[in-house]
């Protein structure tokens, strides 16, 4: 629980979202604040990407639960695209108006020979740049997982919660690593950028 910086009322940061399609059933809990629902659960179908929305919920400091039923048996790249969205949409919800965040963080991490830089603005302007070129093989696992679905993860995450990220791989030979490090990069920045630290909307427009 936290106190709204400029109404003076108490609020929970925390977003819902549920998407149901012929390809895809995802659910959604985000909690910025881990005011109510403090852990991380995942579960797609998919274990390496469960992995990567583990490390997201974790090192983003946030509550994060995602469940996904969906059509694996015809490709991946719907359970990812829809999950993309549908925890864009819950974090979204779960800034509200974004009174008092701290709105811009950038971080750059390393995971062994990888070195991955993020930028993140809550701008309200979706945007993505995704300049990560992988070796190309994919991860093992059942199913495996196809690097290239990442770019489309990233972008549904960013046009749904309406926010600008710039992915940018410095160095990196293990795709593995190089993957891990732009979701850990992306998690602190997350952290970082939803910090209350003021009471007003930081724009000059007055919303974002």
């Amino acid at each position: 629980m936290r106190t709204h910086p400029r109404k003076g009322i108490e609020m929970t940061r925390i977003g819902r979202r549920d998407r149901t399609t012929k390809e895809t059933v995802v659910a959604v809990v985000v909690d910025l604040d881990r005011a109510e629902f403090g852990g991380v659960s995942v579960s797609t179908g998919i274990p390496f990407f469960d992995h990567m929305l583990d490390q997201l919920g974790r090192h983003g400091g946030m509550g994060l639960e995602v469940t996904c039923r969906g059509d694996l048996e015809v490709d991946a790249h719907h359970t990812v695209e829809d999950v993309g969205i549908t925890m864009g949409e819950a974090f979204a919800d779960a800034l509200g108006d974004k009174a008092g965040v701290r709105r811009f963080a950038s971080m750059r991490v390393p995971l062994d020979e990888a070195l991955v830089d993020v930028s993140l603005d809550l701008s309200g302007r979706p945007y993505l740049h995704h300049e990560i070129e992988f070796p190309g093989e994919k991860i093992l696992g059942d199913p495996p997982f196809d690097p290239q679905l990442l770019e489309e993860f990233w972008r549904a995450f960013t046009v749904a919660a309406r926010l600008t990220l710039h992915l940018t791989s410095v160095r990196g030979r293990n795709t593995h690593h190089i993957i891990e490090a732009s979701f850990k990069g992306v998690a602190r920045s997350i952290r970082d950028a939803v910090r209350i630290e003021g009471a007003e909307v930081p724009s000059t427009k007055g919303n974002l």
